[in-house]
């Protein structure tokens, strides 16, 4: 049994339909979903399930080998049942823009200063990294912020592409963590690319240009230990997508 993840090709997808392949206590298992399990920092998404006039929220969701969970509140629908699936959308596309902006700031962090990321997370419009700085200053982070902002503006279009893996070996750039987080047993490798700017092997969910993702300000930086420093990051609520 496997879960067909519509996010991944298609992180605009809303609304879906899909069979119900196995459920386990308040754990349901889908043959497809548009939720995102979470990882790589993002969030799980929420939303819910329906058949008719019943609607079960989802209020977590989770990977497991090739199946997505979604558990849901109250009784869950049955093996075998028909069901349609829709996202807590305002706070996905928030997501959304919040993952796109730490990629700009990685993105333009590694091209003009070299620094690897060694953590990072984030919610709805508001995101963390922290890089291996040993110096940062405010004049420093003006200055990031400034340039972030340009990317921002400069409207790159935002692709994913998959790579076999050992393709994707062979591109040690495409990793910007200090420490390779790819689990051994992934085949494929997707990549999310900002055109012109950053190129990352990433699995969460993107808007597709850079223009959407909105102003930018880091709200706040900080020393996490002598080369490890913090810049924190907040999105414009008043961004939407229809």
């Amino acid at each position: 049994m496997r879960t067909e993840p519509y996010f991944q090709k298609d992180a605009y997808r809303k609304i879906f339909e899909a069979t119900v392949l196995a459920v386990e206590g308040q754990d349901v298992a889908l043959d497809a979903t548009a939720f995102y399990p979470g990882g790589g920092g993002q969030p799980h998404d929420l939303g819910f399930l329906q058949v008719g006039a019943a609607r079960w929220p989802i209020v977590a969701s989770r990977r497991q080998d090739d199946l997505i969970w979604h558990t849901v509140e109250g009784t869950p629908p049955q093996t075998g049942t028909r069901v349609q699936g829709e996202l807590d959308w305002e706070r996905r596309y928030a997501l959304m823009r919040t993952h796109t902006a730490l990629h700009i700031l990685c993105g333009v962090v590694w091209r003009d200063y070299g620094a690897k990321v060694t953590g990072g997370n984030m919610q709805p419009l508001q995101g963390r990294l922290d890089f291996e700085f040993e110096n940062l200053q405010r004049e420093l982070v003006d200055e990031i912020e400034a340039k972030i902002n340009a990317e921002v503006a400069a409207a790159h279009p935002v692709r994913v592409d998959f790579l076999p893996r050992a393709e994707a070996d062979q591109h040690p750039d495409l990793i910007r963590t200090k420490i390779n987080l790819l689990p051994p047993g992934i085949t494929v490798v997707r990549i999310v690319e900002i055109v012109g700017l950053d190129v990352q092997a990433d699995g969460g969910t993107h808007v597709a240009n850079t223009q959407e993702v909105g102003p930018i300000r880091i709200s706040d930086y900080k020393s996490k230990g002598r080369i490890n420093k913090r810049l924190e990051l907040t999105l414009e609520p008043t961004i939407t997508s229809t």
